[in-house]
């Protein structure tokens, strides 16, 4: 590992803290954390999370893939940094800023009003009978409406709630339409709706309610 411990990783915030929002890093954007080729492992983990989706290994194979596990987890145990300095969630020239936690979505267009973005559900979403799982569905519209809710405000907020109703099936592997925008504001409220749509066909939309931050706050 580095110097910095397991126990630094959630330092939380105080009034002089420079992370935003008692979460957020001190937005100083960068593509360089990580290196030129960390979008490359993050694509090789999402296949191999696909792939551990669906493989019924045998025993002696899953064997050797703990084994070679184990061997990177090593690895990455000598290049842990802290939540504020990782890449993951930050690499803007990235799918979904590099971050593995959430599907894999590129942004066309985004400002004050709205964002739009393509998203991809992969086989390790899948829900049942090969479609994507609500839960993944619904992360996309949180991280996507807080986007949304963000650009509105140039400012950090924080879930309050989230209903997501699902009108169709939202299929794997394809390339889908998702929006969002904040439809009004209350003082901190804001009150941000979404769609995610296979073509003409809409497969889910989002009601949510996200919450301003006070400076320093968690």
């Amino acid at each position: 590992m580095t110097d910095i411990s397991k126990q630094d990783w959630n330092v939380p915030a105080k009034e002089d803290s420079p992370h935003e929002g008692g979460f957020r890093a001190d937005l100083q954007v960068t593509t360089e954390r990580g290196g030129p080729t960390y979008g490359d492992m993050i694509e090789q983990v999402r296949s191999f999370m696909d792939k551990v989706r669906y493989a019924s290994p045998t025993h002696a194979l899953a064997d050797e893939v703990i084994e070679d596990l184990v061997k990177l987890n090593a690895k990455l145990d000598t290049m842990l940094v802290d939540e504020w300095t990782s890449p993951s969630g930050t690499r803007i020239d990235l799918p979904s800023r590099g971050n593995i936690t959430l599907p894999p979505y590129e942004i066309s267009a985004g400002g004050p009003d709205s964002v739009d973005a393509t998203v991809t559900f992969r086989r390790f979403h899948l829900g049942g009978n090969g479609v994507a799982h609500g839960g993944h569905v619904a992360v996309a519209f949180d991280d996507l409406g807080g986007m949304a809710a963000a650009l509105k405000i140039g400012g950090v907020s924080r879930t309050a709630y989230l209903t997501v109703n699902y009108r169709s099936l939202t299929p794997l592997e394809t390339a889908l339409s998702l929006r969002t925008w904040v439809e009004r504001r209350d003082g901190r409220k804001l009150f941000v709706k979404g769609t995610l749509h296979d073509g003409d066909r809409l497969c889910a939309d989002m009601d949510a309610l996200f919450i301003e931050l006070k400076p320093g706050q968690a």
